[in-house]
């Protein structure tokens, strides 16, 4: 037997329990040792001794990891709890209203916003319609507003002041579940679950066949790239997806909400993270979607929104421009020299 496989003693993550056993060892040989020396002790007891001793190491180690294992989950547990006792700070009316279809306008009423620790509005009496079937371009600088704009609309937050209004109705008066089924979000950073692509995209819905997964897929034009995969539609995709590629992920968040059909759509700077091969994928997938829908765009790439039906350009939480792209152009103010400094 090897003087190894004698002593097992095994390489521990923890480096203090490393450290102990390995020094207990050794303090045991040396005073061992010296008892040997002196005639006190026989050396066939000690080397007994010490094989036992190197024996009881590893389950000694085993009882100190089981402790800061449960000593852990005990951590994350109240963290856990922590989350789930956080109150809700979206509250649904008690008498709310359903709403299963969209059919007119969406009407941003005087909105004011400011995130909660802060003092300066986000948004400062914000007025737009957007009308059913538009595409709206928002286009600004960093920190101007765009995002919380959009965030409000599903009732990520509540304005503070203000309103916003689908077909007429307060959509604080709406119900939470029927206001998020109108519409469709597509952002920057796409969110997978640890799960197959099929999963992923019927997220949420446990009553769509494989047919109308593949069908969403292809309207998303990711079922080439799937098909390529080990297992398909049966491919696990890693944390957050990340076994698949950036533009690969945007295809199959976009096959996600091709699959929901909500009639509002937003896209939260969908492309501005991808290369340029992988952009002409993504956009040619948003074009796509954005057929028969109210869209919602938000983009940094200003040649993104250039077709547009109308354009809103903001700054520090209000709205500077409104217009087409010719007519933005042709005023010279803020929007052209965002075109001048992307070009």
């Amino acid at each position: 037997m090897r003087y190894t496989q004698l002593f097992s003693i095994k390489h521990n993550k923890d480096p203090l329990t490393e450290f102990l056993s390995i020094g207990a060892l050794i303090l045991v040989l040396w005073f061992g040792g010296n008892l040997v020396l002196v005639g006190n002790l026989r050396a066939d007891v000690l080397i007994l001794f010490v094989v036992v001793f190197a024996r009881l190491i590893s389950p000694a180690k085993a009882t100190a990891n089981a402790y800061y294992n449960v000593q852990k989950g005990r951590a994350a547990l109240q963290r856990i709890y922590e989350v789930i006792d956080e109150p809700q700070r979206i509250q649904e009316k008690e008498q709310a209203l359903e709403k299963k279809s969209f059919t007119s306008q969406i009407v941003y009423n005087n909105v004011c916003f400011k995130y909660s620790g802060t003092h300066e509005e986000v948004l400062k009496n914000l007025n737009l319609t957007i009308h059913m079937g538009e595409t709206l371009a928002i286009v600004g600088n960093s920190g101007s507003g765009k995002t919380t704009m959009v965030d409000l609309l599903p009732r990520f937050y509540d304005c503070g002041k203000g309103s916003i209004q689908i077909d007429g109705v307060d959509i604080r008066d709406l119900k939470l579940r029927d206001l998020r089924d109108l519409i469709g979000v597509v952002t920057q950073n796409p969110f997978l679950w640890n799960d197959t692509i099929a999963n992923n995209i019927r997220f949420g819905r446990v009553d769509v066949s494989m047919a109308q997964v593949k069908e969403a897929a292809k309207k998303a034009f990711a079922d080439d790239f799937i098909m390529e995969m080990p297992n398909g539609y049966d491919t696990l995709v890693g944390d957050l997806g990340i076994k698949l590629s950036g533009g690969q992920r945007q295809r199959i968040v976009i096959a996600r909400v091709v699959l929901k059909n909500a009639p509002i759509l937003v896209l939260d700077e969908a492309t501005s993270a991808l290369d340029a091969e992988s952009e002409q994928h993504v956009q040619n997938a948003l074009t796509q979607l954005m057929q028969g829908r109210t869209s919602i765009v938000i983009a940094h790439r200003l040649s993104t929104v250039q077709h547009a039906d109308r354009i809103v350009v903001i700054d520090k939480g209000e709205i500077m421009e409104e217009g087409t792209h010719e007519d933005l152009l042709e005023k010279g103010l803020m929007y052209a020299k965002l075109i001048e400094m992307q070009l």
